[in-house]
């Protein structure tokens, strides 16, 4: 499965304790990260200060659903359920 453009749930429901450009202490979980664009999209995506649990994300149907609402859904669903 290949990522939707302009989803951004992955850069909004969950949780980063890594150190982001602009985000030194990370972001909180539902919070948007500062460097998703206004379109949803990764301003960072493939340079060498992107977190690497960001680099590693791998999209797959049942974390990402069939729309952005349900992908947002579940990853928030995941974080609820695994978070401290």
């Amino acid at each position: 499965m290949q990522c939707r453009l302009g989803c951004g749930a992955c850069c909004i429901a969950p949780s980063i304790s890594s150190p982001i450009p602009g985000m030194p202490q990370g972001k909180p979980a539902g919070e948007r990260c500062i460097q998703l664009s206004a379109e949803n999209l990764c301003m960072i995506f493939g340079r060498s200060d992107r977190p690497l649990v960001c680099s590693e994300f791998d999209a797959t149907p049942d974390v990402c659903g069939k729309t952005n609402q349900e992908a947002l859904w579940l990853i928030t669903s995941l974080e609820q359920a695994t978070g401290q």
